[in-house]
């Protein structure tokens, strides 16, 4: 894999300090793991297959409902011909609420299904949301990265203070660009309880990011955290598929350093068990001097195998 810093000093690296599986309290497994974020004294997991998310704390995994059943259905998969009806919630991003912590969970866009949002928060220590319909905001978001509407994909969003980072993964086979918009996370927040319109959220800088191939494939972000010195870690996969909406394998993934639109490194993912972790989402656990202690979770593309969380150490240089 190369890096836009091939033959200097890496600036990245990356190493897994703890690998396991994520299952619900009764056996059933935590599948399509596409975002976490904090959540009370635990983390809050969403999965794109499904309307429901997973708070993990240290001793539980619990499910919380996001969204209400689509068609009486609350899990979705090609398998089952439902793959059409998934929300697809690919974003966990902290976000407050009259000040209070909370978490913002939204779609990905690449399908009407796809444009609602929903705000977790805990209310006498449970987790409770509210959703809401943002269509008119993700086509402007559409219009702003320069890509047709069937062609969006926001798979990542991390916090900058009061501002959400929200990223279009994208597809060079495609013609399409990794890219990012800012959007104000009052605003955001206020569009999901419904204080103002969707279509009334300001957009704010744009930029667009070089993250390179492999074996033919371009890497294309998946997630993405602010770092407390500006800079911003995000995940990549290079996933050889066609649009927005089909799966396809993924051959590698890796974890990029960028500074506003500039690419400082790119460090591959290590493999664990022999397998390449497509991680969809990424959390900050804390920063030590130049450690950067991360929480991923995986989406294998698979409704029958368990998420994969991954405990990361990150040392930058």
């Amino acid at each position: 894999m190369g890096t836009p810093r091939e033959g200097h000093r890496r600036l990245v690296q990356v190493f897994v300090e703890r690998a396991g599986e994520l299952r619900f309290d009764d056996g059933t497994p935590v599948t399509a793991a596409s975002g976490v974020a904090p959540l009370g004294d635990g983390w809050l997991v969403v999965q794109d297959d499904a309307t429901v998310a997973a708070w993990r704390r240290a001793d539980s995994v619990t499910p919380v409902r996001l969204l209400p059943p689509v068609e009486g259905l609350d899990r979705f998969s090609s398998a089952a011909g439902t793959k059409h009806l998934k929300p697809d919630l690919e974003v966990a991003c902290p976000a407050e609420v009259d000040g209070a912590p909370a978490v913002l969970a939204l779609g990905s866009g690449s399908g009407p299904l796809r444009m609602r949002g929903a705000l977790v928060r805990l209310d006498a220590g449970q987790p409770v949301a509210v959703a809401a319909d943002l269509a008119p905001l993700y086509r402007r978001v559409a219009d702003a990265v320069g890509v047709p509407l069937d062609q969006l994909n926001l798979e990542g969003g991390s916090r900058h203070v009061d501002t959400v980072r929200w990223f279009q993964r994208g597809n060079l086979a495609a013609g399409v660009p990794s890219a990012s918009v800012d959007v104000p996370l009052a605003a955001l927040v206020g569009a999901v309880l419904g204080r103002s319109g969707a279509e009334a959220v300001p957009l704010g800088t744009v930029r667009r990011y070089e993250l390179g191939e492999v074996a033919g494939v371009g890497l294309a972000v998946t997630d993405a955290v602010a770092l407390p010195d500006g800079r911003t870690l995000l995940s990549a996969a290079a996933e050889d598929t066609p649009n927005a909406v089909d799966d396809g394998p993924v051959v590698a993934t890796a974890l990029a350093l960028v500074d506003d639109e500039r690419v400082l490194d790119l460090a591959p993912l290590p493999r664990t068990a022999g397998r390449v972790h497509k991680v969809e989402g990424l959390a900050l656990r804390g920063v030590t001097g130049g450690e950067v202690r991360l929480l991923a979770v995986v989406d294998d593309d698979d409704p029958d195998v368990p998420s994969t969380e991954l405990e990361l150490r990150v040392r930058l240089d």
